[in-house]
């Protein structure tokens, strides 16, 4: 009996070990953060905010969402107005893979694997030298199955957002709806 015991206390802690071992393998992305620059914890809850737009490229399709604040600037008329973003304004574009839906009676593309997260947020204190505004990219790695943090921080960055400092920085409009 003595035995018996011995072997159900020892594959309970062999359970238990491969458990502890899976949990840790899933990565925390709110730990993440770009070389100098944003972290993926200054964007909890991202997956919440509301629609700006979509887009599309030849391989992928992609999700622009806005913080509240930014939302609501968007509605005062921002920046088609000629005003600035508002201190903490934050959006994400989603970006995947796309993939064309075997389901559809009509042809349409759809999101297939995830391609990269990247963050925009004005904090004129921390970000002087950019005019208020951060980048941030994350690329996702579909063999690990994890986020890493792009080494140049944004593909496009400021240098790219400086062909639209007409409009605070921002490509995306905030389109009729």
């Amino acid at each position: 009996m003595k035995g018996k015991n011995i072997m159900v206390v020892a594959f309970i802690a062999v359970v238990f070990a491969i458990v502890g071992i899976v949990a840790s393998a899933e990565q925390d992305k709110y730990t993440l953060q770009v070389p100098n620059g944003l972290a993926f914890s200054e964007f909890r809850g991202y997956d919440t905010w509301q629609t700006v737009a979509v887009s599309e490229t030849e391989s992928s399709v992609k999700a622009i969402l806005a913080n509240p604040a930014m939302i609501e600037a968007y509605r005062e008329g921002i920046p088609d107005n000629g005003k600035p973003f508002p201190e903490g304004s934050k959006t994400v574009k989603i970006e995947w893979i796309k993939k064309k839906n075997p389901e559809s009676p009509y042809f349409v593309e759809v999101p297939d694997t995830l391609k990269s997260l990247s963050f925009i947020e004005k904090d004129s204190k921390r970000f002087p030298n950019t005019h208020g505004w951060a980048f941030a990219q994350f690329v996702y790695d579909g063999g690990s199955k994890t986020l890493k943090p792009s080494v140049t921080g944004f593909e496009c960055g400021y240098a790219c957002h400086t062909k639209v400092a007409s409009k605070d920085y921002i490509f995306t409009a905030y389109p009729f709806r």
